[in-house]
């Protein structure tokens, strides 16, 4: 049995007290891959932002808000786990200044400063000592290019390719590709679907022995 960390969910990074910059993930393929993993018998860890859907009865959930929380919550958690999978879509970006009071609109264009955020899976992949990791990547363009050279700055053992489409959407269809650029495995369906066929592989290449279980 394996202890799984799971990041799920979108991030916001606030802008003034009521606005914030976000992504339509719905959580739905987290809580999927969570169902996954526990009906294998495995012990779950799930740190998500915010969303709408219930993770389920048998996972651990931390529940967080900004991408700085994600990673806090992720780097605290990670080190007495087995594995980590970065389905979790936070925000690349946040504003370089908060305000502390409610923007006013003026009827002048209002410019943003933004940074980056720290890169979970990333973060997290740098650090790693025995942990294996699949991480998740979400491009509108050279899907499979962009997608392995996310694999190799995260250090990650495989990338779960997706689509925009897959953004609060209860279908996914997904490429898994591992260390060597290959794609091993396609799935489409309902995402419980895709997420057994994903936890399926994960077993098979990066758990030894649980396969057979």
């Amino acid at each position: 049995m394996a202890r799984i960390l799971i990041t799920s969910g979108p991030t916001r990074q606030y802008i003034d007290p009521v606005r914030y910059l976000t992504n339509a993930s719905s959580g739905r393929m987290g809580r999927a891959l969570a169902q996954a993993a526990l009906a294998r018998g495995h012990e779950v860890l799930v740190v998500s932002g915010p969303v709408d859907v219930e993770y389920p009865a048998g996972a651990e959930v931390v529940r967080v808000i900004s991408t700085e929380e994600m990673l806090a919550a992720a780097q605290q958690a990670f080190p007495d786990c087995d594995g980590l999978i970065g389905v979790a879509a936070p925000s690349d970006y946040r504003p370089m200044l908060v305000a502390a009071n409610k923007i006013t609109k003026t009827g002048d264009p209002l410019v943003l400063h933004l940074v980056e955020t720290a890169d979970v899976v990333a973060t997290l992949g740098a650090a790693k000592t025995h942990q294996w990791l699949v991480g998740f990547a979400l491009e509108t363009e050279d899907h499979r290019l962009r997608a392995l050279a996310k694999l190799e700055k995260k250090h990650c053992d495989l990338m779960v390719l997706n689509g925009p489409e897959a953004m609060h959407a209860t279908d996914n269809q997904v490429e898994i590709m591992d260390r060597g650029g290959q794609v091993i495995e396609s799935l489409s369906g309902p995402k419980e679907d895709v997420a057994r066929g994903i936890f399926a592989v994960i077993e098979r290449l990066l758990m030894r022995g649980a396969a057979d279980a």
